[in-house]
């Protein structure tokens, strides 16, 4: 008797046992064809951060370790993404929440160049958010990562950075310097460097170039002053590069950017720095932080900070904040 309540129990507990692997079979499968149709990444929670007052720009340094991006809130409420950090898994998810966040209703994704470290994260953008243009690096790169960025973008219109290429909404817009034309090969020199100005503040995002780029651009300059016409303005909208106000550092404050001319005729009073906590490269150099120094600059880094807002009044004054999203 005792023998056969047993085995009805051991049957109770095997069917019980059946039932939740049953059930868990199930449930895992309805998560697979629910990621099929809508990407895990579009479920993850937006940052809480402040709404833009009417008339501000909004330009943000993400903290995405050892790479680039950055996004600019145009007065209008659309938004320029310039870079996307490396694609890790990490990386992807911050800025995600971080651009839900900020509840821009479309995109233009603007790849400064085509190391991973920028263009990387570009792939989930797409699949998240709504985009109306992409801008493409001058140069491109035979790889699996620039692969699926360039693959992805191909269903959106595109242009090429080249100097002159220019997006505007207002009185902001961005305008292309360098490089100068889509036949260049040195793939860091060739990255786009762009202005954005707003309400007479000057940004200028330095992408990787290094010290050579920089005596080019340097040269054009002097050449602008004598001639009393700058070489870098898009049309009516007018390129001061000895009037910039905030520099995004270029190439992660390498030892090999940021010479000491570059930054004597910039003069920046801000200046951002995107590296990542103990990276392997010592970014930022510290020869690159004393020529920051001597100019003047105080200078904000990812890599202590988090992410970086600096906020533009449409009076023509800014403010940097950070650590916010820690």
């Amino acid at each position: 008797m005792r023998e056969e309540e047993y085995k009805k129990r051991k049957r109770k507990r095997l069917l019980i046992r059946a039932a939740a692997v049953l059930f868990a079979v199930c449930v895992i499968a309805a998560i697979g064809v629910w990621n099929f149709f809508t990407p895990f990444r579009t479920l993850l929670p937006a940052y809480s951060l402040e709404t833009r007052e009417e008339g501000e720009v909004r330009i943000h340094f993400l903290d995405v370790g050892q790479g680039d991006c950055a996004v600019i809130e145009l007065p209008g409420g659309t938004a320029l993404m310039i870079d996307a950090g490396d694609g890790s898994w990490e990386n992807n998810n911050h800025i995600l929440r971080y651009l839900k966040g900020l509840g821009s209703p479309a995109l233009t994704l603007v790849a400064t160049h085509a190391d991973a470290d920028h263009c990387g994260g570009f792939p989930a953008i797409f699949e998240a958010f709504t985009v109306e243009k992409v801008f493409l690096p001058a140069v491109p790169q035979e790889s699996s990562v620039y692969h699926a960025f360039s693959e992805a973008a191909e269903e959106y219109p595109c242009e090429t950075l080249t100097r002159y290429t220019l997006a505007a909404e207002g009185e902001a817009y961005a305008v292309c310097v360098s490089p100068y034309s889509q036949g260049e090969t040195a793939e860091n020199d060739s990255s786009a460097v762009l202005y954005f100005s707003y309400a007479g503040v000057n940004v200028l995002f330095g992408a990787d170039i290094s010290a050579t780029r920089e005596a080019q651009l340097l040269e054009e300059q002097k050449l602008s002053e004598e001639i009393g016409e700058s070489l870098f303005d898009s049309g009516k909208y007018a390129v001061h590069l000895d009037e910039t106000d905030i520099l995004k550092v270029s190439h992660h404050g390498s030892a090999s950017s940021s010479s000491a001319e570059w930054l004597g005729m910039l003069s920046p009073a801000t200046a951002v720095v995107s590296c990542g906590a103990g990276n392997l490269y010592g970014h930022p150099s510290g020869d690159a932080l004393s020529r920051l120094a001597a100019v003047g600059a105080t200078v904000y880094r990812t890599d202590e900070l988090g992410d970086i807002m600096i906020t533009i009044s449409k009076d023509g004054t800014y403010k940097t904040e950070y650590g916010y999203c820690l």
